[in-house]
């Protein structure tokens, strides 16, 4: 391997040069700040600097992100302290997911046969509904499928099928999730099943 050949080929960040030094010396320590602890500026920032965010996103101290505009987040989704969205290239979080403490979202990996180590980035898409839980790591390419749950500091460079929970390094799946509903939300749910069966009998 010979790093002094390494180069980045045709990847580009997506960005110019000004706008990188921008949110590498401004944008990036204000989202990262403890001082600020507010999810809405943090929000407000990133979208600023080209990010797609939905409402009521709950962004937590510590949070880096690489470059704002290769992130798309969906509505109601958490993001825990010190999260690392390392986004090359895309990630994109849909809505109701919950990204927990300290977790690392990796989007480039490097090709080990080739003698100049060529940079392979791939983008990674967390379903919705799901769960990374603390500590965890996601590599580059990986779907986690709507509702999955990846458990306290796995590991994981394959995607993860839906309404399963995994656990380890590398993940494996240990067992299906099973959602339970409030009574409130269960009655709901009733009374809108026999108000459909009432006007079909009608």
């Amino acid at each position: 391997m010979y790093l002094n050949h390494y180069t980045i080929g045709t990847y580009s960040p997506g960005a110019p040069y000004w706008q990188q030094l921008l949110w590498y010396f401004l944008g990036s320590p204000l989202v990262q700040s403890y001082w600020l602890p507010w999810s809405a500026l943090k929000v407000w920032i990133l979208r600023r600097f080209g990010a797609t965010i939905g409402q009521q996103v709950r962004i937590k101290p510590g949070v880096r992100v690489k470059f704002p505009w290769r992130l798309t987040v969906g509505d109601f989704v958490w993001i825990g302290e010190n999260a690392w969205l390392d986004n090359l290239v895309p990630i994109h979080l849909d809505s109701h997911v919950c990204v927990s403490q300290d977790v690392y979202l990796c989007t480039g990996n490097h090709d080990w046969q080739d003698s100049n180590f060529q940079l392979c980035p791939a983008p990674i898409h967390v379903q919705e509904g799901s769960w990374i839980a603390a500590r965890s790591t996601i590599g580059p390419g990986v779907t986690v499928g709507r509702g999955a749950v990846l458990g306290l500091g796995s590991v994981t460079g394959r995607s993860l099928s839906p309404m399963t929970i995994y656990v380890g390094n590398p993940a494996q799946p240990v067992r299906a999730r099973v959602m339970h509903y409030e009574e409130k939300q269960a009655a709901t749910d009733n009374q809108q099943f026999s108000d459909a069966t009432l006007s079909t009998a009608r």
